[in-house]
């Protein structure tokens, strides 16, 4: 609910239909996670052609989160001092130049540091994008227009590694891919220049000791959840990034609470609603985007499934991104904030665990069931999610509430691909170690976890799916008992509000097309 007292100015002189400004935004959404997942798509061919190893051709990938994560909050803020459209116009000018960059890039330094930029611009672009949403839509069209928002997102998720694939595969190879992506955001780009804009309406400055705090300890833990489980967690390097990380974001609470126009109002975090909405997107990262990552390499190591028809099964958990968000906010009007937000863990719970089915060679009608109900959980929050974090806020704290809600969701995400990681590597090394030496039990391990039976023999093809199974299955049950975990905090951080509107003592600020007025 918007507090009083909230001032935002809105530029004169620029006009475009609310229409043609979801548009825009919704095409630049689309293509930020097809470039974020479908980059590791191309990393053999990157591999190959700039003479690198996988390993270092996978920062490909780690850097754009690393930044893209960072950047959030920092972008978040700074759209509601210059102006939101300004940041999504900016943000798209920066990535389409990263992109370009990456294409033409001739050796593996230039490509990582291409894809650093990139991930910058792509943060602009998701903060900037929800905040000029949030202050062009109001009541039932925000929670519409944030609907479509949604689907633009698992339309991106959806079809992302797919898209990729055809074009490193069959239309020209990665360098194609990257310059795709500058080439088709240009008419964004320009036709965003045309949008009006809006910005607190008393700038106060910009906080760049609390944005260098916070965006360096952000970046030394997601530096953290990445190399830990590929170097060793008692490696010093690790510990002595964790440590950093924890220092800086400590400092970085302890300047703004002194800072009269902090980076990050530390008050957001005593709104339990708030608290309660940034909280899903880390939940939905071990559910659904940790599980999209891993999944894969499974299906090719195990079954041999070809990357393609890896990725069609996907299709499964990733289709219902693209109805449900629109379904949703159709009934919107019917269905509480609450009832909503326990619904999408409850169908992740649901998912995860009725996965744990998962074995060698299981059909396709067996796995479609809880394939389909993860990825429904995660479509009904697509719904819904964005516009909540925005509308919870005053609109002069659009950009913020942005910014902080989608650092959630790429941390989340960081974060939960390396842990699952983490649990499955740890799991199946430790039962291969009980049959095999320790070299051959890792050096199988790795191949496995790539998608590549090749390592795998007849003599050790039993033991080496046995083992990989049983840490899916360890893996999938920690995700079910997070969601359920989930459920419980939920509950409790928005005890106060009624289920539903239907027995007339639901505020309608509480409901999800209510919570967008």
């Amino acid at each position: 609910m918007h507090k009083e007292g909230s001032a935002v100015v809105s530029e004169t002189g620029r006009s475009a239909q609310p229409g043609a400004t979801l548009a825009a935004v919704c095409a630049a959404i689309s293509l930020v996670p097809v470039v974020a997942t479908g980059a590791g798509v191309a990393l053999p061919g990157i591999s190959a052609d700039l003479h690198t190893s996988l390993a270092s051709a996978q920062w490909v990938v780690n850097a754009f989160f690393l930044t893209f994560a960072s950047f959030m909050a920092v972008t978040g803020s700074l759209a509601d001092m210059i102006g939101r459209r300004r940041m999504f116009s900016a943000g798209i000018a920066v990535f389409c130049t990263a992109m370009v960059i990456a294409g033409l890039a001739p050796h593996i330094t230039v490509l990582v540091g291409a894809r650093v930029i990139a991930g910058m611009g792509a943060a602009a672009v998701l903060t900037g994008g929800s905040a000029v949403l949030a202050n062009t839509f109001q009541g039932a069209a925000r929670a519409r227009a944030f609907a479509v928002y949604g689907t633009g997102i698992g339309l991106g998720l959806a079809f992302g590694p797919l898209i990729a694939g055809v074009i490193v595969t069959s239309l020209g190879g990665w360098r194609v891919f990257f310059l795709a992506a500058a080439v088709i955001l240009l008419p964004v780009l320009a036709f965003s220049l045309r949008l009006p804009d809006s910005r607190d309406v008393h700038p106060a400055g910009i906080d760049w000791r609390g944005g260098i705090l916070f965006t360096a300890g952000l970046f030394m833990l997601v530096l953290c959840a990445i190399e830990g489980p590929a170097v060793g967690w008692t490696k010093p390097l690790i510990i002595a990034s964790c440590v950093a990380a924890v220092a800086l974001l400590v400092a970085f609470v302890l300047v703004e609470r002194r800072t009269d126009h902090p980076l990050i109002e530390i008050s957001l975090f005593t709104e339990r609603r708030f608290v309660a909405i940034c909280l899903m997107p880390v939940l939905l990262a071990f559910g659904f985007v940790a599980p999209l990552m891993v999944l894969p390499q499974y299906f090719m190591a195990v079954d041999g499934a070809s990357a393609q028809s890896a990725g069609l099964l996907m299709v499964l958990m990733t289709g219902p991104t693209l109805v449900l968000p629109m379904l949703v906010g159709t009934l919107s009007r019917h269905v509480s904030q609450r009832s909503l937000l326990i619904v999408v863990l409850a169908l992740t719970a649901l998912g995860a665990g009725w996965l744990t089915v998962l074995r060698p060679h299981l059909g396709i009608v067996a796995l479609a069931g809880p394939l389909i109900a993860i990825g429904a959980g995660f479509g009904v929050s697509l719904a819904f999610l964005d516009g909540a974090a925005v509308a919870s806020v005053e609109s002069s704290r659009a950009g913020m509430a942005a910014g902080v809600f989608n650092t959630m969701r790429l941390g989340g995400e960081s974060i939960s691909i390396a842990v699952l990681g983490a649990i499955i590597t740890g799991v199946t090394t430790a039962r291969l170690h009980a049959t095999l030496p320790a070299g051959q039990a890792d050096a199988l391990t790795t191949k496995l976890l790539q998608g590549d039976p090749s390592g795998v023999t007849a003599a050790t093809a039993d033991g080496a799916f046995s083992a990989y199974t049983s840490a899916m299955h360890i893996g999938l049950w920690s995700v079910c008992l997070l969601a359920v975990l989930g459920i419980v905090g939920i509950l409790a951080l928005t005890r106060e509000t009624p289920e539903t509107i239907e027995n007339n003592v639901v505020p309608e600020e509480m409901t999800v097309e209510g919570v967008s007025r």
